[in-house]
């Protein structure tokens, strides 16, 4: 054996009992000390305790291994506190809701995350349970003990200097011993010259806190501090009665002696003072503990659990009564001990006088029980307990107990007070039951919340008025008995009003709402209007709007059955509202196809809104915008757009050219804010011209329009382009806004002229340029200048002003300054400004006056000639119409009717009844309400009458086969009526009872063909429909053992979606309680059902070739194999095409893994896991290795080894492989010394078996 260090019996305990190496004394022997000096084996590994049954209530046998080794400890931990009655802070019971008490445990547990859980003890006593982590349980401790028990205050004197070290570094020793003891101490500052150090809390904690802070300030005193261990039982005789003994010790000998309260289990008593003091007061210690010891003896006796507390006495006042008369120290086992021996400590010839004052104190208390119902207790208690208080003042020793459900009161103490409570108590029952009744009635656990309401307003309301007592039982409990208690009359008036209640409630109804949240906000709108004016259309019905932080889209309603359904409709109307104004998009289209666009009375655009179910919205006459914009969902304003786009393709033949046109002339090409371009889409028709980005360097130019406007866009652009290359020139004039219209002319008459003259161009400004007279004239110089002439001519002719007259028949007159003079300022817009007089009615004067540029007035006289041409020439023409076509004609708001007085220029309007009913002369005569006038020219009048006969609907019939009509007709009628508006016509779908096969079609002759057309279209639909339908239900079914069947349908119904995608059928598996399991259904075409089915038929043929292999790989390698979140298993499984299933935790093979597959397959992935599970075991036999040989790490553990110098081990006498003539154990090996969690092969050893 090698030359090793010896380790004596001293130098180990110090080692076993944590001192440090500059703590412990060392002494190394020399390699000649005697042997004998060594320690035996069993000294230097005392072997464990055998567990033997010990009375309760004494202290275990201490041992090496007791005291020396540290328990492992879990990381939740759980403690009880007790606080007794008299140091509650909250005594009431609360009714309703939760108490202060409990808001205040789940505050404690919100802050520090323990659990707590609280309960009453039969002397109203509060017991708390917390667990949780050690630092956690701590800090519930603290707050418990602040917020849930009556504070106490104490204070400590301990000198200045040795303040700092109770606050300790940064605070924390301050800290730990607030959360320790469960209390608050406060330091005085350092400028505070005291040095008293004020603690509160319990009276327990201030013990203890009082005890630690001067233990801290005995170590740091420089005196004399002296450790004595005396064995607990013998604390009371060292302290005395009332601490009386240790008062006089201390006073004797000057030394301050610190006895540790009976609630620490502390053997040590700590003494402090001057060496001679401290010396005196050790033996004096000492000499009572000897003699006590050697005179003293026990005797156990049983007495009652229940009767501890008397024994013990308010605070203990009973054992130090009893050991200040006999000298007897009274030993009761702790409360959470369920052992009823008490031991009485002391000298013999006392312990008979002690034994006598225990059983007397015992039984001085007796417990009875008084007959009462359980409902009547809280009456008999009182409202926060003052019935009971009054009994309880008189005699404060009495207890008395209400159980909950039972029909009895429990009283409890001296036997005379007993008997005198009770007499009360049951002259209480007596009247109570004379005068109290109570009542029980069912209702829906569901309406509980609401009988209670908001905060228990409306339970409240019905307590107070009838003086009841309402108990509804909480929800955990799900029970449907409320119980009501009190006056009788009282009674049955709230019985009466909670059923009304209850059944009002039943009559309700509470819907949940889906609606996205960003519409929430614009429901209840700006300050709530909008959600009011709901809430007054239903005042019945209850609309709660989910709280914005909880993002959720649930809107509840709740109120009277019928009242939300109401509600819930009118809300999802407004909600689709919004949805469909949610998205919009804009569509540029000619001016000139808006009306194309609009269609007749607005057809066209309203079809296109509700087929699209959009809404659109088109620019004002009067405004120069093309856009139309579209709003609703983006799909609808897609489709809408779209066919918008054809039908401005369709009228004007669109076409799109692309013209290269030298990027650096863009600028000019466009001009000043646009005008140059704008002014050749205006003149060609307002195509649209489309120049690149600036700086893009694209010489591409896109023109789109009507393909003869767009030609001639082309080349006016072109030509342009071509001046500009050239030369080109710009001049500039000025002429009145109101002159504009004359030098432009009708249709752009007079401007085309001098243009086509000159070869110049000429632009007018916009409505949106500031200048409104400045006109721009654009060309080769020479163009330019005879454009300029031409032009000025024109305007100095405009600025001469004349005034003319011509004769207008007055009968006419009437017709120029109808509707507010509209003709007479159509008049002066389209001539320069020229103004018109009209000489009042009464002078019947013929005579017209015109104002203005000569040119205008000429103009504007020729035009008014024309017009009176017209009224001369005017006839009037009736129209006979049967008055129930007058509707239909007219069309939707008259737009029929007005479009036809525009296009022939006639006047329109039904014929005036005299207002008396007369038999007609003729009697074929027309009806007058038949009749039409029509005014205006004969010809005009002829062509109007025309064109109103042909708006008179006809009726044709169709032949429909019977069993088609529903389909026609579609859900709720949406069928039809697309047809209807596609067509329109109208479509009469005979009754069901009347079997017919006709449907009628009514509507205009030229839409008529069509519209049959169309019916009959749909027609041959529905039928091939049918015929697919019946093709569609072809239904086969394929057996197939249940075990296949979560492959078949693969990872989330991959595979199965797969097949019923491929193959565009339904497969339906079995049910859970299906009586055939085996069966999956295949629906669809007949051949692709077949297909299906053999698709279905190759997986499970492939799964039946399959076979599985159980494999061992060592446990450790799973992990590593797995890899992170299943990684590595999963390339695995795709590699190989195998399934791999590893063991669950508690497996009774934790090695054993299962692969499943082909059977090549399977060979060659067990090979891959073989040869993976080789190479991980390397690197885990390794990690093993370096674990083995790895030192603990830290100064502490370096320090004492550079103290003790190079480690060599140790020798003990009497070792178990001396005796066996073995070597002693090898450190490094795994096997003598494995590491936790490394599998090793059990051997016989000397050492016993191993314990792992």
């Amino acid at each position: 054996m090698s030359s090793v260090a010896v380790l004596t019996q001293e130098t180990f305990n110090a080692h076993r009992s944590g001192l440090l190496p500059e703590q412990a004394a060392v002494a190394g022997p020399s390699a000649g000390e005697d042997e004998e000096a060594l320690p035996t084996y069993k000294e230097a590994f005392p072997p464990l305790p055998e567990k033997a049954a010990q009375p309760e209530g004494t202290q275990e046998t201490s041992s090496a291994w007791a005291s020396k080794i540290r328990p492992l400890k879990s990381s939740i931990i759980t403690q009880v506190f007790h606080v007794p009655l008299e140091e509650r802070k909250y005594k009431d019971i609360n009714q309703f809701g939760e108490g202060d008490q409990a808001k205040v445990c789940v505050d404690i547990m919100h802050k520090t995350g323990a659990h707590l859980e609280l309960s009453l003890a039969k002397d109203q006593g509060l017991s708390i349970m917390v667990s949780g982590k050690l630092d956690a349980v701590m800090k519930a401790r603290k707050e418990i003990v602040s917020r849930l028990q009556t504070q106490a205050s104490a204070s400590v004197g301990i000198p200045k200097e040795h303040h700092r070290f109770v606050i300790g570094k940064n605070g924390e020793k301050l800290q730990e011993l607030e959360l320790k003891t469960a209390t608050k101490i406060q330091i005085p500052r350092p400028d505070d010259l005291s040095n008293q150090i004020k603690i509160s809390g319990t009276k327990e904690g201030l013990e203890k806190a009082k005890h630690e802070i001067l233990l801290i300030s005995a170590e740091q005193d420089k005196r004399a501090v002296e450790r004595v261990n005396i064995e607990k039982a013998y604390h009371p005789f060292i302290t005395g009665a009332y601490n009386k003994l240790v008062g006089e010790m201390m006073q004797e000998t000057g030394a301050r002696i610190n006895v540790p309260p009976q609630s620490v289990n502390k053997t040590e008593i700590v003494i402090t003072g001057e060496k001679e003091q401290v010396a005196l007061a050790v033996t004096k210690i000492k000499k009572v503990y000897e003699d006590k010891k050697k005179n003293t003896t026990t005797i156990a006796v049983e007495v009652k659990k229940s009767q501890h507390k008397y024994v013990i006495g308010p605070k203990g006042n009973t054992l130090q009564e009893i050991l200040d008369r006999t000298g007897v120290s009274v030993e009761i086992p702790p409360s959470d001990s369920s052992s009823e021996t008490v031991i009485l400590r002391g000298e013999p010839d006392r312990l008979g006088q002690a034994l006598t004052e225990v059983y007397a104190k015992a039984n001085s208390y007796t417990v009875s029980s008084v007959s009462a119902p359980s409902w009547l207790h809280r009456f008999i208690i009182g409202k926060k307990g003052q019935n009971l208080a009054k009994i309880t003042q008189q005699m404060p020793k009495v207890h008395i107990e209400f159980t909950e459900g039972e029909d009895k009161i429990t009283l409890e103490g001296p036997i005379k007070d007993v008997q005198m409570v009770q007499g009360q108590i049951e002259a209480m029952v007596t009247d109570l039951v004379s005068r109290m009744d109570y009542a029980e009635i069912s209702v829906d656990p569901k309406f509980h919340r609401h009988l209670i309401g908001k905060g228990g307003v409306n339970i409240n309301r019905i307590k107070e008025v009838h003086k009841v007592t309402v108990r509804i039982p909480p929800d955990n409990e799900k029970s449907n008995l409320i119980r009501i208690e009190g006056d009788p009359q009282g009674v049955q008036e709230a019985k009466k009003e909670l059923l009304e209640l209850a059944s009002r409630m039943e009559n309700e109804r509470t819907k949940d709402l889906i609606i996205e949240q960003r519409f929430h906000r614009a429901i209840i709108g700006q300050k709530g209007e909008k959600i009011k004016e709901v809430r007054d259309k239903f005042p019945e019905v209850i609309i709660n709007f989910p709280d914005p932080a909880q993002k959720s889209d649930i809107v509840q309603l709740r109120g009277p059955r019928t009242e939300v359904e109401k509600c819930s409709k009118f809300m999802n109307k407004i909600v689709a509202e919004m949805v469909e104004n949610s998205y919009s998009v804009s569509v540029p289209i000619f001016k000139q196809f808006h009306r194309n666009i609009i269609g007749k009375g607005g057809s066209n655009i309203k079809k296109i809104r509700e087929e699209t179910n959009t809404k659109i919205d088109l620019p004002a006459e009067n405004s120069n915008s093309e856009m139309i914009v579209i709003t609703g969902k983006k799909a609808n304003c897609e489709a809408a757009r779209t066919r918008i786009l054809a039908i401005q393709k369709d009228l004007a033949n669109i076409s799109e050219v692309d013209v290269s046109i030298p990027s650096k002339l863009h600028n000019s090409l466009i001009g000043s804010k646009g005008r140059l371009v704008r002014s050749i889409m205006e003149e060609c028709g307002g195509v649209h011209i489309h120049f690149p980005t600036e700086g893009s360097g694209i010489d591409k130019v896109t023109i789109r329009g009507p393909a003869e406007e767009v030609e001639k866009a082309k080349q006016q652009l072109l030509a342009l382009a071509e001046e500009k290359q050239t030369k080109s020139h710009t001049v500039e004039l000025h002429a009145k806004p109101e002159y504009h219209k004359f030098l432009i002319g009708k249709g752009g008459g007079n401007i085309r002229k001098v243009r086509d003259s000159t070869g110049a161009r000429i632009i007018f400004p916009t409505p949106e340029d500031k200048d409104q007279e400045l006109i721009t004239v654009v060309g080769t110089e020479e163009a330019v200048r005879d454009a300029q002439k031409e032009l000025e001519e024109l305007i100095k002719s405009l600025d001469n002003v004349v005034e003319d007259t011509m004769n207008v028949d007055p009968k006419h007159h009437r017709y120029f300054v109808a509707r507010r003079g509209q003709v007479l300022r159509d008049l002066a817009d389209e001539y320069g400004g020229v103004m018109v007089s009209f000489p009042r009615t009464a002078s019947q004067s013929d005579k017209v006056t015109l104002k203005g540029a000569k040119e205008c007035v000429e103009a504007a006289k020729k035009r008014m000639q024309e017009i009176v041409e017209d009224l001369e020439a005017q006839v009037t023409m009736e129209c006979v119409i049967p008055q129930k076509f007058h509707r239909s004609i007219m069309g939707p708001k008259g737009s029929r009717i007005q479009q036809i007085t525009r296009d022939h220029n006639v006047q329109i309007k039904p014929a005036v009844s005299d207002g008396e009913v007369k038999e007609p002369v003729d009697p074929n005569a027309p009806k007058k309400c038949d009749v039409i006038i029509i005014s205006g020219r004969k010809e005009r009048c002829e062509a109007a009458i025309e064109a109103l006969k042909a708006l008179v609907p006809v009726t044709i019939e169709v032949e429909v086969p019977f069993e088609l009509h529903r389909y026609i007709i579609g859900q709720k009628g949406s069928g039809i009526r697309k047809m209807m508006e596609d067509f329109e016509v109208n479509i009469q779908v005979p009754a069901p009872e009347q079997q017919s096969d006709k449907i009628a079609i009514t509507g205009l002759a030229s839409l008529l063909d069509r519209a049959k057309e169309g019916l009959l279209e749909r027609v041959k639909e529905l039928q091939a429909e049918q015929e697919d339908r019946a093709l569609r239900s072809f239904k086969l079914t394929i057996t197939v053992d249940p075990k296949y069947h979560p492959k078949i349908i693969g990872r989330k119904g991959a595979i199965i979606t797969n097949i019923r995608t491929e193959h565009d059928v339904n497969i339906q598996f079995p049910e859970k309680n299906d009586e055939n399991q085996d069966q999956i259904t295949i629906t669809g075409y007949e051949h692709k059902a077949i297909a299906a089915r053999d698709a279905i038929q190759a997986i499970v043929d492939e799964l039946e070739e399959m076979i599985s292999e159980d494999i061992t790989l060592d446990s450790r390698v799973h992990a590593r194999i797995i890899g992170a979140r299943g990684k590595g298993i999963r390339k695995i499984m795709d590699e190989f095409k195998v399934d791999l299933r590893f063991p669950q935790s508690g497996a009774a093979d934790p090695n054993l893994v299962t692969v499943t597959g082909r059977p090549e397959l399977v060979d060659e992935a067990i090979d891959h896991l073989l040869n993976l599970e080789e190479e991980y075991m390397a690197d885990v036999v390794e990690n093993e290795a370096k674990m083995a040989y790895m030192r603990p790490s830290g100064s502490s553990a370096a320090a004492a080894d550079e103290q003790r110098g190079p480690s060599k081990g140790f020798v003990v006498r009497e070792a178990p492989w001396a005796t066996a003539n073995e070597k002693a154990p090898d450190m490094s090996s795994s096997e003598d010394f494995p590491s936790f969690g490394a599998p090793v092969a059990t051997k016989a050893s000397p050492w016993g078996p191993k314990r792992f």
